[in-house]
């Protein structure tokens, strides 16, 4: 069952206390596409890149099942950069470069091919595209997740609230959390948030877990201890990708497996941090999914007598 992806794919430039990388590939929706290739075929891409994405990039995608037919390709412009720095503790970063590029004109169209899709992951844009790719699809997706970024809620806020009445599942960290709602309290927070529109919220922590929300019940998945961490940067699309590809391959949308999709969402960000860029999410097989999902289980299990 094909999977929709909507986001960007683009360079990178990234500072660790670890090391720094040369540009390299990156993108919210490229993230997405390598980890959820890892459950569910076709992934139908919709993005766009300059006339300096790499051929053998597009290739890699597509040998993983990534259907390219909604990326649009810019002959006379670049794709989007990043540049980030981030702290020793690794979870705050400084922003050193973003042009936009190609990204300023992006305006994301469905092809007829990717109609009918069952699952849809809006990965982090600007909130009308969000909502732009939502109205084209003639049957609404069974489900539809949403990522989005203090940045819209600063500059684009009743765009953000109209896409959330549309969406099944938001993602959003912490901070993201708190100032969507003006509350400190997560709980409080999500309860706000579910207010909104979507029936689930995913509050990712970084190195500390992630939490879900939905109705009154709340499960909380841990992050693996992690020896080495060298990038944190598309953990949390990657995460995503995880998440939605385990939901998409079992179409199975109810709480009692989005508690399991979340601990494939946290098993699958472990891999990425662990290089640069979307390298690691290249090399690991279905045996090494399988094994860090089996540390996951280890990591909570335990047995408790109640007298």
């Amino acid at each position: 069952m094909a999977l929709l992806v909507v986001g960007s794919m683009a360079f990178d430039k990234i500072e660790t206390p670890f090391g720094i990388s040369e540009k390299i590939v990156g993108g919210s929706a490229t993230y997405v596409a390598y980890a959820a290739s890892n459950f569910v075929k076709p992934i139908q891409q919709i993005s766009i890149v300059g006339n300096d994405f790499p051929q053998e990039e597009l290739q890699s995608l597509q040998s993983r099942g990534v259907q390219l037919d909604g990326v649009e390709v810019v002959k006379d412009k670049p794709s989007f950069f990043w540049s980030g720095r981030y702290h020793l503790d690794m979870n705050t970063r400084d922003t050193l470069v973003t042009d936009l590029n190609v990204l300023a004109d992006f305006n994301p169209i469905v092809p007829e091919s990717f109609q009918g899709t069952e699952f849809l992951m809006l990965g982090n844009l600007v909130p009308a595209l969000q909502k732009s790719v939502i109205q084209q699809l003639r049957t609404r997706p069974k489900l539809i997740v949403m990522d989005t970024m203090n940045f819209w809620m600063e500059s684009a806020l009743a765009d953000l609230h109209d896409v959330l009445t549309m969406v099944d599942v938001l993602l959003v960290n912490d901070s993201e959390a708190r100032q969507l709602t003006d509350e400190f309290s997560l709980v409080k927070a999500a309860r706000k948030i579910l207010t909104m529109g979507p029936k689930y919220l995913i509050i990712k922590k970084g190195e500390h877990g992630a939490l879900l929300f939905h109705g009154k019940e709340v499960f909380f998945a841990p992050a693996l201890p992690l020896e080495d961490v060298y990038d944190p940067t598309g953990a949390g699309d990657t995460f995503a990708g995880g998440f939605i590809g385990h939901l998409a391959k079992t179409k199975d949308i109810s709480f009692g497996n989005m508690k399991t999709a979340i601990i494939v969402g946290s098993a699958m960000a472990s891999f990425c941090v662990e290089q640069f860029g979307v390298q690691r999410l290249k090399e690991i097989t279905k045996q090494d999914i399988d094994e860090r999902m089996e540390a996951f289980v280890q990591l909570v299990n335990f047995d408790i007598a109640l007298v």
